[in-house]
C-alpha cells in the first residue's frame, strides 16, 4: 500500500460517504498503483505540506484507494494518469482534480471547493468512464488491416509516444505467420519483438520488462515492473520461438522468467507479487550496492492467473518440470487463499481475500484451470474453470445487449461504481476462455455466450487501435 504522509487516509467504503454527507463535506480522492513514484513523491511534498494537510483536515474526508487493488474504481476515477487527485462530492460525483498537483496549487483548489461546497454552490458530475462508439462492424480482413497501419515500421510496436508493449498484436501477427507464413507478419513480429526484447524497455541489469516507454523509440522508459507486463511478454516470447524458431527470443524469455523467479516468486509458497517501484535513480546510477526498488507482495488473482498460464507454457517449451511444478503449486495455493464456492474469486490476497466480483479475476483463473487441465489432464480443474465462468455469466452478464461488465453490482456501491462499464480486451478474453470450455465440456450454452459475446465486441472493434487485435484472436479461434 502507498504511504499515508501527514493525512488520516480512509478507505473507500460506505461508511466514508456517509461521513462525508453527514459533515456535509466533499471528498478528496488520492487514487494511485503503489509501485508510481509519482505518488509517492505527491505524498512526501503536497500532502506532507502543513497547510494542504490542516486544510483537507478541517474542510474534507480524505479517501485513499489502491489502483491495483481496486481497478474498477481506478477505471472509473482516473484522470489520466497516476496519481489522480479527484475532488468527489459526498455521493462520489465528481467535481474536478487533476493527476500530480503541487502544494501551492492544491492549497488554493482544496479552498475553492471547500467553500462552493459550504454555499451548496456545486454539481457533481456524473461522467460514464469513456467509451469508443460502435460503428458499422468491419470485417476481420479490414482490422487487421487497421492494426497494420498502426505497425511503427521504424521503431517496432504499434502507434505513437508513450509507447506501450502491446501483445495481442505481435500475437495476431505470429498466428497468422504460423498460418500463411506472410512475410509482412513476420516483419511486424520480429521487429517489435527485437525493438522491444533488446532495447531500452528492457532492464538489462536486473531482468524484466518495464510497463512502457515515454518515447516512440522506446526511449525514457519508466521504470516499475508490472506482474501483469512480465507475464504477457513471458508468454510472447515463448510463443515467438515456437513460430520463428529464433533461439534469441527463447534466451529472452529465459531471462523474463529469470526475473520474475528471483524478485517475484515466493519460492516457498508459490505465486508472485505484484510489481516492482519505479526509480529513475536506480536504473540510471548503475551502482551495484544500491538499493533496489521496493516489490507490492501482494497476490493479485488476475495476474498470478496470467503469470501461471505463462509458467507452464514456459515449463512445457523449456522442458522444466520444476517449473511446471512450481505453477501447478501457485494455482492450488491462489485457489486455496481466493476461491469461495458460490461467491468465484477474491481479486487479491494480503492475509485475508479481499474484493470479489470483478470479472478479470474470474476469466484469468478459468483460463488458469484450462491450461493446468490441458497439462494434466485433471478434470477437476476443468470444472472448476465451469464452475467460474458461469459464476461471471450470473453476476456480470449482460442480458439486453450480451457481453459481460467488470464488475458484479454491490448494494453498497457509490458515485461511478453504480455505473456500468463493459472492457473490451476484458471481453474479449472471456469470449476465448468461453469457446475452450465449450471446447472441453461439449456444453453448447458455453459456446452461445462466446458468440454472443463476440457480437457484442463488434461494433467496438474498429474504435479500439492496437488493441482490436484482442477480437481478431478470439474470432479465429472461434472459427477453428
Amino acid at each position: 500500500m502507498l504511504p499515508t504522509a501527514a493525512i488520516a487516509w480512509l478507505p473507500w467504503r460506505a461508511e466514508s460517504f456517509g461521513r462525508a454527507r453527514t459533515e456535509q463535506k466533499a471528498v478528496l480522492l488520492s487514487l494511485a498503483p503503489s509501485w508510481c513514484p509519482h505518488s509517492r513523491r505527491m505524498d512526501a511534498s503536497t500532502f506532507s505540506d502543513e497547510t494542504v494537510a490542516s486544510l483537507v483536515h478541517a474542510k474534507f474526508v480524505a479517501i485513499r484507494v489502491d489502483a491495483d487493488r481496486r481497478p474498477d474504481i481506478g477505471e472509473r476515477y482516473s484522470l489520466g494518469g497516476w496519481p489522480t487527485t479527484a475532488f468527489l462530492t459526498p455521493d462520489g460525483d465528481l467535481l474536478g482534480g487533476g493527476t500530480f498537483v503541487e502544494p501551492a496549487r492544491l492549497a488554493t483548489a482544496l479552498r475553492g471547493v471547500s467553500e462552493a461546497v459550504s454555499r451548496g454552490n456545486y454539481s457533481g458530475r456524473r461522467v460514464r468512464p469513456p467509451v469508443p462508439a460502435a460503428s458499422a462492424p468491419a470485417a476481420v480482413e479490414q482490422l487487421i488491416d487497421r492494426i497494420h497501419d498502426a505497425f511503427d515500421g521504424d521503431h517496432g510496436g504499434f502507434g505513437d509516444a508513450p509507447k506501450f508493449p502491446h501483445a495481442a498484436p505481435v500475437r495476431l501477427a505470429l498466428d497468422i505467420y504460423g498460418e500463411k507464413g506472410s512475410d509482412r507478419e513476420r516483419d511486424i513480429a520480429i521487429t517489435t519483438l527485437d525493438a522491444m526484447g533488446w532495447g531500452p524497455l528492457y532492464d538489462e541489469r536486473d531482468g524484466g520488462f518495464f510497463r512502457y516507454s515515454q518515447d516512440a523509440d522506446w526511449g525514457r522508459p519508466n521504470e516499475e515492473k508490472l506482474l501483469e507486463v512480465n507475464a504477457a511478454m513471458l508468454d510472447l516470447y515463448l510463443t515467438a520461438f515456437e513460430r520463428l524458431q529464433l533461439a534469441r527470443y527463447l534466451e529472452r524469455a529465459e531471462d523474463i522468467l529469470r526475473y520474475l523467479q528471483t524478485w517475484l516468486a515466493d519460492p516457498v509458497d508459490g505465486g508472485w507479487a505484484g510489481s516492482q517501484c519505479g526509480d529513475a535513480a536506480y536504473y540510471r546510477n548503475g551502482q551495484p550496492h544500491a538499493e533496489p526498488p521496493p516489490i507490492d507482495r501482494t497476490l493479485y488473482t488476475d495476474w498470478n492467473a496470467a503469470m501461471i498460464s505463462a509458467a507452464l507454457h514456459a515449463g512445457q517449451v523449456m522442458n522444466d518440470p520444476g517449473l511446471s511444478e512450481f505453477a501447478m503449486r501457485s494455482l492450488e495455493r491462489l485457489v486455496l487463499l481466493c476461491y469461495r464456492p458460490g461467491s468465484g474469486m477474491a481479486h487479491y490476497f494480503d492475509g485475508t481475500a479481499q474484493v470479489r466480483g470483478l470479472l478479470a479475476d474470474q476469466i484469468a483463473m478459468a483460463t488458469a484451470q484450462l491450461d493446468a487441465y490441458e497439462a494434466t489432464g485433471n478434470i477437476v480443474y476443468e470444472m472448476l474453470a465451469e464452475e467460474l465462468a458461469l459464476h461471471a455469466a450470473n453476476t456480470m452478464w449482460d442480458e439486453e445487449h450480451g457481453g459481460f461488465f467488470d464488475r458484479a453490482p454491490d448494494e453498497g456501491d457509490v458515485g461511478l461504481l453504480t455505473e456500468p462499464v463493459k472492457p473490451f480486451a476484458g471481453n474479449c478474453a472471456a469470449a476465448r476462455m468461453l469457446d475452450r470450455v465449450a471446447r472441453t465440456s461439449k456444453k453448447p450454452r458455453f459456446a452461445e455466450l462466446s458468440a454472443r459475446t463476440l457480437a457484442a465486441l463488434q461494433g467496438r472493434a474498429a474504435g479500439e487501435g492496437p488493441l482490436a487485435a484482442e477480437y481478431v484472436l478470439a474470432v479465429r479461434q472461434s472459427a477453428r
